[in-house]
């Protein structure tokens, strides 16, 4: 799964997350994408998830890129903990998602039918609204 190798800091507070992707919304290596169309946080368990169906439906052929990272710690008390007594340790990796964003892409002389078919299984597996995008200057 995806994770950073090091931080700078173990925790980080959650913050709140507004308006629009300002990069990474355009399709830079493939031919085919899938677009954010909503706000959230998608783990690395998610992404693997979606990397692993697309892969897996393609058959060896193409070729994925995952454009988003993982690099926000998400902590969690254990249960049946009282209140207080600090914020709890990091438990898994999110990587924070705005409208417009490009989240993958296939590329690599794919019929566009078999990349559309692969990219709707992982769109299945994302916690977010996304939609399925081509390259404006992709013939087939």
């Amino acid at each position: 799964m995806l994770m950073p190798k090091r931080v700078k800091r173990r925790r980080v507070q959650k913050g709140r997350i507004k308006g629009n992707a300002q990069r990474g919304t355009r399709i830079d290596f493939g031919d085919f994408g899938i677009k954010a169309l909503e706000i959230g946080r998608i783990t690395s368990r998610q992404i693997e998830a979606a990397r692993i169906s697309m892969t897996r439906h393609m058959k060896r052929q193409g070729k994925v890129w995952i454009r988003i990272f993982p690099d926000k710690p998400m902590t969690k008390k254990p249960a049946e903990t009282r209140m207080g007594k600090g914020k709890g340790s990091p438990e898994f990796w999110v990587a924070v998602v705005r409208p417009g964003r490009i989240l993958f892409e296939v590329g690599g002389g794919i019929a566009p039918d078999l990349a559309s078919e692969a990219m709707r299984r992982a769109q299945q597996k994302l916690p977010i609204k996304t939609k399925q995008v081509t390259r404006p200057d992709y013939t087939a």
